[in-house]
């Protein structure tokens, strides 16, 4: 028997440039990789921003996918979060189909998950819930029995935990020092050569 392969949580730093996202997720494409969520935004240091990506494959395949990641001119650092603790959350919005019957049960089953109303109507609720992967699932089939007519989630974003953060809490310059130490002595085109390309 056959197992699906497992999901692969990994974060990108990477210059906030234009067509940057299409070059990286380009490499996945070229090789049948399905990236399932995939989160952008601006870190604390101007110019950088942080890609957060889930992506399906064997271990050893996405590691070299990995490596093939940090040869892009626009990758700075790339963080596998299965070698480190970390926190990681995601954010659903779902839209419950309710009635006069219903709708008090699934507001309380709501609050058992801390999740907030944002829209109300007669025939539905829009719900709010921010968590971990497996809370949100969990929501969305508690939900489901009643009727859901939309969902949208977020995708998961991700942080190195406690004095393991790989970017310094000051910025100096647009640089810092964690993110000169990231880059390190080894000029990058000798990295990449010694890397196989498997794109």
């Amino acid at each position: 028997m056959t197992h699906p392969n497992p999901d692969h949580l990994v974060s990108a730093l990477v210059r906030d440039e234009p067509r940057v996202l299409t070059r990286i997720t380009s490499l996945f494409g070229r090789r049948g990789y399905n990236i399932k969520s995939l989160s952008v935004g601006n870190t604390e240091m101007p110019g950088v921003s942080r890609m957060t990506f889930v992506v399906s494959g064997e271990r050893g395949v996405v590691e070299q996918a990995m490596k093939q990641l940090e040869k892009l001119h626009d990758v700075l650092k790339i963080i596998d979060h299965s070698q480190e603790k970390f926190v990681d959350r995601e954010l659903v919005m779902v839209k419950v189909k309710v009635n006069s019957a219903t709708r008090l049960e699934v507001r309380q089953m709501a609050e058992d998950f801390r999740a907030r109303i944002v829209d109300a109507g007669r025939q539905a609720l829009t719900f709010e819930v921010t968590g971990d992967e497996g809370k949100i699932t969990a929501f969305i089939e508690q939900m489901r029995p009643f009727g859901i007519l939309e969902t949208m989630r977020t995708g998961r974003v991700a942080l190195i935990r406690g004095s393991n953060a790989d970017i310094a809490s000051h910025v100096y310059e647009g640089k810092s020092q964690a993110l000169e130490a990231m880059l390190g002595d080894t000029p990058r085109e000798q990295q990449a050569r010694e890397v196989d390309n498997l794109f």
